[in-house]
């Protein structure tokens, strides 16, 4: 895959150690324009982790992409340095007269704050409406999807007693819909978050559909069809090993209300790699993306 990126973009590092084949090639030939243009706003505290999973995830497209990460300007990472920011992003101010064919918002470890009391939610409703004019297609991602779903329907979260943490099996409602293409009858999911949406509040809403759902998960996917909106409440694009640095880190933190990661490592055993379970699906969901709803509908 060709990405018009940064040159030097640290993520290629990481991906660079995978042997990943991602080229970081500018091409300027008139007729080398790139096939899409995709925008990430990048809430995860640990910014390059995100970026490599964000690239990792879109490695098997064979689509040549236009690249950008955003950053809101009320918010001020303290996690990764601004000089960071500064060089490899781009403000949303700077970009938001643009049309872009694919838009992703991530997760965001402010789930158990009220949407209101966000420093950053202003802007975030901003970007939430510039979204639906400027963009041909959107991916809401875990608290991401919370976020737009109460911005755009009032649907609220809720709290969970304990952290919903592991790699859990779903099934598909409609296995023709595209963006399941090539899916099997069960699929795994990483999930990562303290709250969670029900399905009473998203049937009333009629423009929703529930594509994706399990007992212990609850609901995965669910779309807006009509505005060519996705919200997914789980973290398919996670590398193997970022489950267990969450789980060590809250270990660290000494909190009582996150249990060992449901069907991730081996026998249970911690001091074991984990069990991938979920590459080739996740591939499948985001290529499937990009291809079906950024990339053919711009060709309808």
């Amino acid at each position: 895959m060709l990405l018009n990126i940064p040159h030097n973009f640290p993520a290629l590092e990481l991906l660079a150690k995978e042997q990943f084949s991602i080229s970081d090639l500018i091409l300027t030939k008139k007729d080398a324009k790139p096939h899409l243009k995709v925008a990430v706003l990048n809430l995860m505290p640990l910014k390059i982790d995100t970026e490599a999973d964000i690239m990792r995830i879109m490695s098997n497209s064979p689509l040549y992409i236009h690249l950008d990460f955003i950053y809101l300007e009320s918010h001020t990472s303290k996690n990764t340095p601004f000089e960071h920011i500064k060089k490899y992003y781009k403000p949303f101010s700077a970009i938001k007269d643009d049309i872009y064919d694919g838009f992703i918002v991530t997760g965001a470890p402010v789930e158990l704050l009220r949407f209101e009391d966000v420093g950053y939610w202003t802007e975030l409703e901003g970007v939430f409406d510039w979204a639906r004019q400027n963009v041909t297609s959107s991916l809401y991602i875990c608290w991401g999807a919370q976020a737009a779903l109460h911005h755009f329907y009032g649907i609220p979260k809720y709290e969970l007693d304990n952290k919903l943490f592991g790699i859990y099996p779903h099934t598909v409602t409609d296995t023709s819909f595209p963006l399941f293409r090539g899916f099997d009858d069960v699929f795994h999911v990483p999930h990562s978050r303290h709250t969670t949406i029900l399905k009473k509040d998203i049937l009333k809403h009629p423009e929703l559909t529930i594509y994706s759902e399990t007992d212990d998960a609850g609901i995965y996917l669910l779309t807006d069809t009509s505005r060519n909106e996705f919200y997914i409440t789980g973290h398919s694009e996670y590398s193997p090993m970022a489950l267990h640095n969450e789980y060590m880190r809250d270990m660290k933190k000494g909190l009582t209300n996150v249990k060992l990661p449901y069907n991730y490592y081996p026998d249970n055993d911690s001091s074991k790699a984990p069990l991938v379970q979920w590459r080739s699906h996740s591939s499948l969901l985001f290529n499937n993306w990009l291809h079906y709803f950024c990339y053919c509908s711009l060709k309808e």
